[in-house]
């Protein structure tokens, strides 16, 4: 039978591609539909019957019969003698039903239509993968290493579709190699052309927040509720939590007993630090437990501006500020208030932009960034954590130093 070279393949597909039985049909019409318009000029007269699960397929043209010579259309319309050489007992103004045979529309057309339906099923496919990512965008997702590139890591589900894993979206510390397995949020999907493309990433606070709700049941049943969490992605994270019982303290819920519960998160972060913190409504209180394990003496909010003034004794301001400037950075993006660190009981210190006359502008900058922004809190380190907190030179460090010392010889 000259139809099964084409239509083999119908149940493989569904079967292949998981698609319904209802869909396959629509698709399959559509395309040869589509191959009869080219072919006839119109489609409307024909009927196609189509059983997917068997294989099976017929075409019929549906004609009026006409007088000898008096055929207008010949797609719409026959001749009378060639009416009868179907069945000899027609008449002039009856319908005929004729067969199509695949064989008879051309090898080339033959050939078309398969490459059209191919097409088709994979656009069809393709759109279903979409859908299917699209409602996962900001959910958690595992999938494994296919191929290590140097922008990006291109990642294969069970079902084998790709995500791609973008150099900036994962972890500094991150490490792959083909066959490991990926843990990851959805970020973002997209049609390129026909092809779903999935980004995938690891950088993200919702990664974050999905995890806290893997590993703890409380989040997972909602007793303990995630308001917000920001990071510095493979080094330091902050999260704030609340709980709607109080009979459950968020805090010791999340970080577990020795930290049990949170070592798998901050395993899985590449060994980011995490900062649990209790959420509160007091904006003061909220502010001083973001700047943990800094203890803040006290506050000066500027509401208007979005601006505090944090008040600490010398010894806890390099804990205010952090290493290289991370803790007071998510402190500010925890709150979403912009952090200056103030010093106290530090009698006749001179801030560090009293010395522009000496010091460069761009290096009372850097210093500055660090919170190193007054002449004692600059004396009072070593000079190996400044090198380590800047990126400035020993030997400007060392004359910043001297400029600074002389100040307080005098």
């Amino acid at each position: 039978m000259e139809n099964l070279a084409l239509i083999d393949s119908f149940s493989d597909f569904k079967d292949e591609k998981l698609i319904d039985r209802v869909t396959l049909m629509v698709i399959l019409e559509e395309v040869f539909r589509n191959t009869l318009k080219r072919k006839y000029g119109s489609d409307e007269n024909f009927d196609i019957i189509i059983n997917p699960d068997k294989g099976d397929l017929e075409i019929w043209r549906n004609r009026i019969v006409v007088d000898d010579g008096e055929v207008e259309d010949p797609n719409q319309e026959i001749e009378l003698s060639e009416a009868r050489k179907i069945e000899p007992d027609f008449e002039v103004g009856e319908d005929v039903s004729e067969e199509v045979k695949l064989i008879d529309l051309g090898r080339r057309v033959i050939l078309s239509l398969r490459q059209n339906l191919v097409s088709k099923i994979h656009e069809h496919d393709s759109t279903n993968v979409f859908k299917q990512f699209k409602e996962l965008e900001g959910e958690l997702y595992t999938a494994e290493v296919h191929h290590v590139r140097n922008r990006e890591v291109i990642l294969l589900d069970d079902d084998g579709n790709e995500l791609i894993l973008p150099k900036d979206k994962q972890i500094s510390s991150d490490f792959y190699r083909k066959g490991d397995s990926v843990r990851g949020i959805i970020e973002n999907v997209e049609l390129r052309g026909n092809k779903p493309r999935i980004i995938f990433t690891r950088t993200s606070p919702k990664f974050l927040e999905k995890l806290f709700e893997q590993e703890i049941p409380e989040v997972f049943d909602g007793l303990i509720n995630i308001k917000k969490a920001v990071r510095i992605p493979g080094d330091k994270a902050k999260v704030s939590v609340d709980s709607y019982d109080d009979r459950i303290d968020p805090v010791g819920a999340c970080v577990g007993m020795k930290g049990s519960r949170i070592h798998g998160i901050v395993r899985e972060l590449g060994n980011e630090n995490i900062d649990v913190i209790n959420y509160t409504n007091n904006l003061q209180l909220y502010i001083t437990r973001s700047l943990s394990p800094a203890k803040v003496n006290s506050l000066k909010i500027d509401e208007e501006n979005k601006r505090v003034q944090v008040f600490l004794n010398p010894e806890e301001v390099s804990k205010a500020i952090g290493r290289g400037g991370n803790n007071i950075r998510l402190a500010g993006q925890l709150t979403g208030y912009e952090i200056d660190v103030f010093r106290e009981g530090m009698e006749e210190d001179v801030e560090i932009s009293e010395f522009s006359d000496e010091i460069d502008g761009w290096v009372i900058e850097e210093f500055k960034k660090v919170g190193l922004d007054t002449a004692k809190s600059i004396l009072e380190l070593d000079k190996s954590e400044i090198i380590k907190r800047t990126d400035l030179e020993e030997e400007t460090i060392n004359e910043v130093i001297k400029i600074l010392k002389e100040e307080f010889e005098k």
